[in-house]
C-alpha cells in the first residue's frame, strides 16, 4: 500500500435481513432488503430528522455506527435489485424483477412505475437530459421524464443478445452484452461495434465525468471516447477482474472478488490502497462517499483529506502522486497550494538529485521557483557573491511524519513540510558526495537551469537599472540610494549600481553560470555570456578565470566592465608571451598584436589618450594597422601627431603620409608643414653626412628626398619662406626651385633650373605647370609670360643671374614683401604683370637685344656674383629656339621675336615660324569666313524684313473693329502683326492710354 486513500468504517453491522441494495440520503441509509421492505437507519449521535431538504443536498453520512429509524414494508413485492437517488429531481429509483419504480423523498410517495422494466437487469439514467434506458433480454428501452409524475416512452431497439451492462455515452448508449461492445445510437437504433469483451469476467461499461467510459475486459480496465474510439492513456490493470468499478477522481476503486482495490487515475495508473472485505456484493458512489454493501452488513469508505493523503505521500517519496493531489486542492486553498507544490517540488529535486538524476531534479527546482542559492549550495565549488539581500540556503531533508499528528483537513496542510534541518554526514559520505556534485553531469544540468532561469532574473535587474537611470536623469535624489546601505558596483553595461535583490541575484547567476561554463569545457559559451548584458562578479571570475588560464573570457570580461586598461596590460602581456621562445604563462591560444589593434577600434570615439598609449606597443610590429586605427577613429590628427613626435618621431612621418594620402584638403597646413619640416630635416642630415665625405652630388636622390620634393610639388599647405630660409645656399637648387615657385618666384625658380641644375627639361616642366594652372584663372590677360620669362633666361644669362643670392636673401628675409604660402590668382596675376612690364623694356631698348658675340664679360656688377655667373656668360640658343619649337603654341610670336638675337638664321626658327604661320593663316581664313557668313545672315534678315513690310491689307465695307466692333470705312485704322486684325487707330491708341494709366496705378500701390 502506498498511501491511505480511504478510511473504512464499519456503519451497521450484524443484520438479520439480507441486505440487497443501498444508497443514501442525506446522512442516512436506505436499504434495500431481500424481502422487499425498505429499511431507513441514522446516525446514532441523530437527535433530530436530518433529512435534507431542497437546500440540505450537502448532509453527508457519519463516521458513525447507525441505526435504525424505521421500515417501510412492502416497499416492493420482489427483493430490490438496486437503487438510485436523482437529486437533481428528488426521486428515488428502485429496480426490481418486476419494474422500475420512482418514489418521491422524503416522504417515499411513490409517483411512477414502469411496468414495462419486468424483468429488467440493468438500467442507466441521464440526469442532464431526464432519459432513463434499461434493457430486457434482447431488448432496449428508452423512457424520458415528462416533468410531472410520469415517464413517456422514447424508443425500443432490439439488440443482439442479453445485456449484461449499459450506460449513457452523450447522445448514445453503450451496451456490453455477451461477446462484445456496441455503441446504441438512441436515436435511430444503430449499433457500431468497439472491440470483443472479455472472456473471464462480464462486460463491464463505466461513465466518467468527462464523457469517456472505462470498458472491462477481463483484468484490464480500457478508456474510450463517446464514439468508442481508444484513448491514448494507457489502461488500468487491475489484480483481478472487477466485478464493479465507481471512477471517484483521482481514484479508481474496483470491486474484486477478495479485496477493494483503489488505483490512481493516472498513468500508470498504479496501485494506492486496498481494502479487504470478504463477500462484498456492491459498490454505491453515493454523495461523494463509497459505500461497500455485504449480506448483512454496510461498510463506508471514506475519502483522507487531501492534505493528509499529500503529506504520506511526500514522507513516503511518492511526489509525483503528491502533486498531482495538489492539482485538486479546492480553489480557497490555492495560495496553500502553491506553498505546498514548491516544498514538494523541493524535496522531489533533491531526492533526484540525491539519486542521479540531475536534469529531472533542476526541472523541479525550476517549478518549484526556489531561489537559485538554494540549488548553489549542492555545488560548493561554485564561489557566488556574497549577499546582503539573499537568503541564505539550507537544504531541506525527509523527515518521519507522524501520522497521527496530522490534521485531516486540507486547511491543516500548513507547516508540517516546510521545516528542514541540515543533514550532517559523516567525513568520507562528504567528500564523496562533493565529488559526485562536481561531476560533469551535474554541472550540465547546473548549466541548463540556469539557462532556462536567466532571462527573468536579467529582465527585472535591467529594469531596476533602467528606473534608476531614468530618476539620475531628472535629477533624483542620490541620497534615497545611500540609504539603503552599501552600494557595489558592476561596471559592466553602464555602472548599474548592485543595490537591489534583482541585481544581486543575476550577480550570483551570471558568475555561477560562468564557471559552471568554463568548468565543462565551454569557453566559447563563456565569451557570448560576456559579450551580452552580465552581472557577472568581477573579482571572483577574474580570480577564476586567471586561475584556470581562461585568457580570453578574462579580457571580456575586463571589456563588458569597461575596465579597458586592465584588458590592454593583460593583452599586451600575452602578446609578449605568444612571441617569446620561453613563455611564463600557458596559453590556449596564440595572441597577437592585431588583437590589441582590434581592441583599441571602439575606445578611439571615447578614450582616445588610452588608445594612444596602447598602440604605441604595437607601432612598430604593426605600423601600417596602427596607422589605419588613427585614421579610422577618427582621433583628431593634432593629437596623434603630437603623440607621436614625443613617444614615436620615426613613425610621425608615416602618419602625416597616409593622412595626406586619404585627403590631402583634410589635413591642416600646420601639419603638412611639420611633415616637410621632417623631409628636410632627414635631408639635411643626409646632405651633412654626403658633404663632409665630400661625396654630395646635386642629381643624387635619397628616398627621403624624393619624398620631400614630391612634397613640396603636390601640397601646398606648407610655409616656403621658412623653408627656403633652412636651405644651404650651395646645395639643394631644386628644392629651392619649388619653393621659388610657390612664392610666384618664376624668375628665381627658372635659373636654378636652368644654371644651377642644367637641366631644361625641368624648367619646361615648370613653365607647363605654371601655364596650366593659370589656364584656369580668366583674370589672368597673358598664359604665355613664364615661357618668355624662360626664354629672357636662355638668351640674357648675365641679366637673370645678377644679384642673384642677394635677390633670394631680400625675398625672404624682407617682411613687407607680403609673400604668400601658396600660389594664388592674385599673385599669379601681379607676377604676370611684372613680366610684362620687362618684356616691354625690353622691346623699347634696342641697345639691349643680345647677340650672338656677346659675352658680357665686363663685371661691372660687382665680384660678388663672379661665382654665381661663372660658366653661363653666352646665350643659350639652342635651348631657346628648342622652347620656340616645342611651345611655339603657348607663345607670343611677336614678342619672342623681338627677344631673338638679330644674327638668328631664319632657318633655325622654323619649327617655330612654321606651325605658327599655319595657324595664323587658319584663324585668318576661319575668321573671314565667319566674317562672310555674318554678312550673308544680316541680308537675310533685311530681306525678310523688306517683305514683312510688304504687306496688303484690303478694307471691305464688311471690316469691323476688333475693339468697338464698328465698321472701319474710311477712318483710319491699325492692324495688329498677325496682318488680320483690324482696329480704329483711336480705339488703339485709347486702348493703349488706359493701359499705361492702369500700370502707374499698379506701381503707386
Amino acid at each position: 500500500m502506498v498511501h491511505s486513500a480511504y478510511d473504512s468504517y464499519e456503519l451497521l453491522a450484524g443484520y438479520p435481513t439480507k441486505i440487497d441494495s443501498v444508497v443514501s440520503y442525506g446522512s442516512k441509509l436506505l436499504l434495500g432488503c431481500s424481502d422487499g421492505s425498505l429499511r431507513i437507519f441514522s446516525p446514532e449521535s441523530s437527535d433530530s430528522d436530518r433529512s435534507p431538504t431542497s437546500s440540505g443536498h450537502a448532509i453527508n453520512l457519519l463516521k458513525e455506527s447507525y441505526v435504525q429509524e424505521r421500515t417501510i414494508a412492502g416497499f416492493s413485492k420482489r427483493p430490490i435489485i438496486a437503487m438510485e437517488v436523482l437529486r437533481s429531481k428528488e426521486l428515488l429509483l428502485s429496480l426490481s424483477p418486476e419494474s422500475i419504480a420512482f418514489h418521491k423523498l422524503p416522504n417515499f410517495a411513490m409517483i411512477a412505475v414502469i411496468t414495462k422494466a419486468k424483468g429488467a437487469s440493468v438500467y442507466s439514467w441521464d440526469d442532464r437530459r431526464g432519459y432513463l434506458c434499461f434493457a430486457k433480454q434482447k431488448r432496449v428501452c428508452i423512457f424520458r421524464h415528462d416533468g410531472g409524475r410520469g415517464f413517456v416512452e422514447v424508443k425500443d431497439f432490439g439488440v443482439p443478445d442479453m445485456v449484461k451492462s449499459m450506460s449513457w455515452c452523450g447522445e448514445n448508449i453503450c451496451i456490453g452484452i455477451r461477446r462484445e461492445y456496441m455503441i446504441l445510437n438512441s436515436g435511430n437504433g444503430a449499433l457500431s461495434e468497439v472491440f470483443p469483451s472479455g472472456r473471464i469476467a462480464a462486460p463491464l461499461v463505466v461513465s466518467l465525468s468527462s464523457g469517456e467510459l472505462l470498458l472491462g475486459k477481463d483484468n484490464i480496465g480500457v478508456f474510450v471516447d463517446q464514439n468508442g474510439k481508444l484513448v491514448q492513456d494507457g489502461r488500468i490493470c487491475w489484480s483481478e477482474a472487477p466485478s464493479e468499478v465507481i471512477i471517484q477522481k483521482p481514484y479508481a476503486i474496483g470491486l474484486l472478488p477478495r479485496y477493494i482495490e483503489i488505483r490512481s487515475l493516472r498513468a500508470p495508473y498504479p496501485l494506492i490502497q486496498t481494502v479487504v472485505l470478504r463477500n462484498v456484493r456492491h459498490l454505491v458512489e453515493s454523495n461523494g462517499l463509497i459505500i461497500v454493501s455485504l449480506d448483512n452488513s454496510v461498510y463506508g469508505l471514506f475519502s483522507v483529506p487531501l492534505g493528509a493523503q499529500i503529506v504520506q505521500l511526500t514522507a513516503s517519496g511518492n511526489f509525483e502522486e503528491a502533486l498531482a493531489l495538489c492539482k485538486l486542492l479546492p480553489p480557497e486553498d490555492s495560495s496553500l497550494r502553491v506553498a505546498k507544490e514548491s516544498s514538494i517540488h523541493i524535496r522531489y529535486a533533491y531526492y533526484l538529485f540525491d539519486n542521479g538524476s540531475y536534469e529531472e531534479a533542476m526541472e523541479h527546482f525550476i517549478a518549484s521557483q526556489v531561489d537559485i542559492t538554494y540549488v548553489l549550495s549542492l555545488y560548493p565549488s561554485i564561489i557566488v557573491p556574497k549577499s546582503t539581500m539573499l537568503p541564505e540556503a539550507e537544504k531541506p531533508v525527509d523527515v518521519g511524519w507522524d501520522a497521527l499528528d496530522l490534521s485531516r483537513g486540507s486547511s491543516a496542510m500548513s507547516e508540517e513540510m516546510d521545516a528542514s534541518s541540515p543533514v550532517h554526514l559523516e567525513s568520507d559520505e562528504t567528500s564523496a558526495l562533493e565529488s559526485k556534485k562536481l561531476s560533469h553531469n551535474t554541472l550540465m544540468a547546473l548549466i541548463k537551469y540556469l539557462q532556462k532561469k536567466r532571462f527573468t532574473i536579467i529582465e527585472k535587474a535591467a529594469a531596476e537599472g533602467t528606473d534608476e537611470a531614468v530618476l539620475d536623469a531628472v535629477g533624483a535624489n542620490f541620497k534615497t540610494y545611500e540609504s539603503k546601505g552599501p552600494r557595489k558596483f558592476n561596471k559592466g553595461r553602464g555602472s548599474v549600481p548592485l543595490s537591489s535583490v534583482a541585481r544581486e541575484r543575476a550577480a550570483v547567476l551570471d558568475t555561477a553560470l560562468l564557471q559552471a561554463l568554463i568548468l565543462t569545457g565551454q569557453p566559447s559559451a563563456a565569451l557570448e555570456l560576456l559579450k551580452g548584458l552580465n552581472y557577472s562578479d568581477i573579482k571572483i571570475c577574474e580570480e577564476f578565470l586567471q586561475k584556470r588560464n581562461q585568457y580570453a573570457a578574462l579580457l571580456e570580461l575586463y571589456k563588458c566592465n569597461n575596465m579597458h586598461r586592465e584588458a590592454l596590460k593583460l593583452l599586451h602581456k600575452l602578446v609578449e608571451e605568444s612571441i617569446s621562445d620561453q613563455p611564463q604563462l600557458e596559453l590556449t591560444q596564440k595572441f597577437t598584436p592585431e588583437m590589441i589593434i582590434e581592441f583599441l577600434k571602439p575606445l578611439c570615439g571615447t578614450d582616445p589618450m588610452l588608445v594612444l598609449e596602447f598602440s604605441m606597443l604595437v607601432l612598430e610590429s604593426c605600423p601600417t594597422q596602427t596607422i589605419e586605427l588613427f585614421l579610422s577613429g577618427n582621433i583628431p590628427a593634432d593629437l596623434v601627431n603630437s603623440y607621436l613626435k614625443q613617444h614615436a618621431p620615426n613613425m610621425q612621418a608615416t602618419y602625416l603620409e597616409f593622412m595626406l594620402a586619404m585627403n590631402e584638403h583634410g589635413i591642416s597646413g600646420n601639419l603638412q608643414n611639420e611633415m616637410v619640416q621632417i623631409y628636410l630635416s632627414e635631408v639635411l642630415d643626409w646632405y651633412a653626412d654626403l658633404s663632409s665625405e665630400q661625396k654630395w652630388d646635386e642629381k643624387a636622390y635619397s628616398p627621403t628626398r624624393r619624398k620631400l620634393l614630391s612634397a613640396l610639388d603636390s601640397i601646398s599647405g606648407y610655409n616656403p619662406e621658412g623653408l627656403l630660409k633652412s636651405l644651404p645656399l650651395d646645395a639643394l637648387y631644386e628644392e629651392r626651385a619649388i619653393l621659388l615657385g610657390k612664392m610666384n618666384q618664376h624668375e628665381l625658380a627658372l635659373s636654378l633650373y636652368v644654371h644651377k641644375l642644367h637641366v631644361p627639361e625641368l624648367a619646361l616642366s615648370y613653365c607647363d605647370r605654371v601655364y596650366e594652372s593659370q589656364l584656369h584663372q580668366p583674370f589672368l590677360k597673358s598664359h604665355s609670360s613664364v615661357y618668355l620669362t624662360l626664354l629672357q633666361i636662355y638668351l640674357n644669362p648675365r641679366r637673370t643671374t645678377r644679384d642673384f643670392q642677394k635677390r633670394i636673401n631680400n625675398l625672404v628675409s624682407s617682411p613687407s614683401l607680403g609673400i604668400p604660402k601658396v600660389s594664388s590668382a592674385a599673385s599669379l596675376k601681379g607676377r604676370g604683370g611684372r613680366t610684362t612690364r620687362k618684356i616691354a623694356e625690353i622691346e623699347g631698348a634696342e641697345d639691349v637685344r643680345p647677340t650672338l658675340s656677346s659675352t658680357d664679360s665686363g663685371k661691372s656688377d660687382g665680384d660678388a656674383d663672379e661665382g654665381i655667373t661663372e660658366g653661363v656668360s653666352s646665350i643659350m640658343l639652342d635651348e631657346a629656339l628648342d622652347l620656340l619649337g616645342q611651345r611655339w603654341d603657348r607663345i607670343n610670336g611677336a614678342q619672342a621675336l623681338k627677344l631673338l638675337p638679330k644674327e638668328t638664321k631664319l632657318k633655325n626658327l622654323l619649327p617655330f615660324l612654321g606651325p605658327l604661320m599655319r595657324k595664323s593663316s587658319e584663324a585668318y581664313r576661319n575668321f573671314s569666313v565667319i566674317k562672310r557668313l555674318r554678312q550673308s545672315e544680316s541680308l537675310q534678315v533685311k530681306d525678310e524684313l523688306y517683305e514683312q513690310r510688304k504687306a496688303v491689307v484690303k478694307i471691305t465695307s464688311d471690316s469691323l473693329c476688333s475693339l468697338c466692333n464698328k465698321k472701319i470705312g474710311t477712318s483710319v485704322f491699325a492692324i495688329y502683326p498677325n496682318g488680320k486684325t483690324l482696329i480704329h487707330f483711336v480705339c488703339f491708341r485709347d486702348s493703349q492710354s488706359m493701359k499705361a494709366v492702369r500700370g502707374s496705378q499698379s506701381r503707386k500701390t
